[in-house]
């Protein structure tokens, strides 16, 4: 996907403020953090949406629900912390490249 600003981060095209990354996914910081803490888990496969997933993703979508409370610990966030996955125009999706936000620290916004 040539004009997915996602991929265009996972491959290195544009810069980012990277905190994690392994063969499946990246994680970096938000450019316009709503809170403390503001992460995107990003997958490397271009995924549109939730509408879009297909069975074989269920790996993949695991193993980005197990990393969320590890990231948290490792930014501090001992109290909790919220996740969001916008899908859809409607949803408030803006990427159209599946990501969740990991929040936390501070007072969140209201969800």
């Amino acid at each position: 996907m040539t004009d997915c600003l996602f991929c265009k981060i996972e491959q290195g095209d544009i810069p980012s403020d990277k905190v994690y990354e392994d063969e499946d996914v990246i994680v970096f910081k938000d450019l316009y953090p709503k809170a403390d803490v503001h992460l995107l888990i990003v997958p490397r496969k271009h995924i549109v949406s939730l509408n879009e997933l297909l069975p074989e993703d269920q790996e993949l979508m695991g193993k980005m629900m197990l990393l969320l409370p590890k990231l948290a610990k490792q930014q501090g966030l001992n109290e909790g912390f919220r996740t969001i996955i916008n899908t859809g125009k409607g949803g408030g999706q803006e990427i159209f490249h599946i990501h969740i936000h990991l929040l936390g620290g501070g007072h969140l916004p209201f969800a």
